[in-house]
């Protein structure tokens, strides 16, 4: 049997990003029992060589946005290089 490549990853997608909402509310509702400014916590890294939350979710919803594009057909956000340049 053949599975479309949509089948094979959006409905991944989606349970990710579904996850990943749950875990942001619980997160706001600890801020909020425990009196915590959410920006603290949105703007927190667990290491000091991570990316911040608000970047690591910005990251997972790209992912995910861009990942869906390119199955449709999309192209999903490309970043074109001008003739002549140098890549760094």
């Amino acid at each position: 049997m053949m599975i479309s490549m949509y089948r094979a990853s959006v409905p991944s997608l989606v349970r990710s990003l579904n996850n990943l909402v749950a875990i942001l509310e619980k997160g706001a509702a600890h801020a909020e029992a425990r009196k915590i400014d959410p920006t603290i916590l949105i703007n927190s890294r667990l290491y000091p060589d991570m990316f911040p939350l608000v970047r690591q979710v910005q990251i997972a919803s790209d992912i995910a946005k861009k990942g869906a594009a390119r199955l449709a057909g999309l192209g999903g956000n490309r970043r074109f290089v001008q003739p002549g340049a140098t890549m760094q």
